[in-house]
């Protein structure tokens, strides 16, 4: 089967290295010749463990190709995936114009009969948009397709091999035979394959990930709760998380939520309800809840320090979580925000997102190649992201580096009590009294 994947960022190119993995004849194309230029030479735009070795293992069976040519990839494809991103628009409503765009060319190139499947992240309603967009100019019969991707960052290709589910909106046979046909090699343990209307999985994408950033939100806010009463989150989260109606994942807390896809569907979801006049306010409650857990590491260490003007802070982590260089929504950039604001010098320093944190932050921080580097001269260091390197650091280091034994751990790495024992001033995510 012939596959053209439009758009070469994170979700176009998990899905067609995995794809050609299959064996199937993928071709990624994207009008960013740089892109595909470094692509060719197997130089990804993104981190994500385990992907350099897909693209360059199936690049060189001749499976995966790279163009900038999309008409030519589209005329050749069986399948179209649609995979450019949806950046939140002024209100928060989803920018469809780079979708839209895609299904005119699918529309003036494609050459035979061809499944068009929306992989983007998009609001319901926008398949019956790509539908008009491709038929303004189809010479051949099409078939529109939702095929929603769950994919984590920083575990997005065992996410995609093995997936827990596939979800697949489609409107006609021909399009589930072709959908089931190339998501069988994914499958072959019994995770389902789950057929729906096209309305529903684009639905089913937005509150997928609407309902995992309420648990965050939910556990943060139990979090401050457990401060002011004495208890201890780690314990409450374990007691919660053992009953089989609520189970333990996304109960850990943290500086908040961030990323590519959390803050921008609930944004696009919160619109589009207030659109047809379905307010969803548990959901505006989250990303209040949110926004305002983004300042409580700035607001603890100000707690400890007092006055931050002059002072020189260490972070621990600049992507908005650990295997991955992205650093969009990240809390530590408001963390950041603040401690510059506040007249700090910040040292900071991440595994992977140090070339991004200087594109975005460029000379107003200074960064450090390495992570006991960045406590030299610091009055205190700030754990934001739960980096495997930073799980079981030299605890004796730490303190003989920094100027005053001053830690505040963004993501409940360490034991209170073994950082008691060292002797530093600790604090963290709902396990102290405020």
């Amino acid at each position: 089967m012939n596959i053209t994947v439009v758009g070469s960022g994170y979700v176009g190119l998990v899905a067609g290295a995995c794809f050609a993995e299959t064996g199937s004849s993928v071709t990624c194309a994207d009008i960013d010749q740089a892109k595909i230029d470094g692509l060719k030479k197997n130089v990804l735009p993104i981190y994500e463990p385990g992907l350099d070795t897909l693209v360059e293992r199936n690049q060189a069976a001749g499976r995966l190709r790279f163009t900038i040519d999309i008409g030519a990839a589209v005329a050749a494809a069986d399948v179209v995936f649609i995979a450019v991103g949806t950046p939140p628009d002024e209100d928060g409503s989803a920018d469809l114009k780079h979708v839209l765009a895609v299904a005119d060319t699918i529309g003036r190139f494609m050459a035979r009969e061809t499944v068009v499947v929306t992989k983007s992240t998009v609001p319901v309603g926008t398949a019956e948009k790509v539908r008009a967009a491709v038929a303004v100019n189809a010479k051949f019969p099409f078939h529109v397709c939702s095929n929603p991707e769950f994919l984590k960052e920083g575990a997005a290709i065992d996410d995609f091999l093995k997936p827990d589910r596939v979800m697949l909106g489609v409107e006609s046979d021909f399009a589930r035979s072709v959908m089931a046909e190339l998501y069988a090699p994914f499958v072959r343990t019994g995770k389902p394959i789950i057929f729906m209307d096209i309305p529903s999985a684009e639905m089913t994408k937005y509150a997928a990930n609407s309902m995992l950033a309420t648990r965050i939100s939910f556990m943060n806010e139990i979090a401050g709760l457990c401060e002011r009463v004495g208890a201890n989150v780690d314990l409450v989260r374990k007691g919660i998380g053992s009953d089989s109606r609520i189970g333990p994942a996304f109960l850990f807390p943290g500086p908040g939520y961030g990323g590519s896809c959390f803050p921008k569907d609930v944004q696009a979801l919160l619109r589009t309800a207030h659109g047809v006049g379905a307010p969803l306010s548990v959901l505006q409650a989250v990303e209040e809840a949110n926004a305002r857990q983004k300042t409580v590491l700035g607001a603890k260490l100000a707690g400890v320090l007092g006055d931050l003007a002059g002072k020189r802070v260490a972070v621990w982590g600049l992507s908005f979580k650990a295997n991955t260089d992205d650093m969009r929504e990240s809390p530590a950039l408001v963390l950041i925000e603040y401690l510059l604001a506040a007249g700090a010098t910040v040292c900071a320093h991440d595994p992977a997102a140090m070339h991004e944190a200087k594109r975005r932050l460029g000379d107003r921080i200074q960064y450090a190649e390495a992570n006991y580097a960045a406590l030299e001269g610091a009055d205190a260091l700030v754990v934001v992201t739960d980096w495997n390197e930073y799980r079981f650091p030299d605890f004796a280091r730490i303190k003989a580096t920094l100027k005053a034994p001053v830690l505040v751990d963004g993501r409940n790495l360490y034991d209170p009590a073994k950082m008691e024992k060292f002797g530093f001033t600790y604090r963290s995510i709902g396990r102290e009294r405020a």
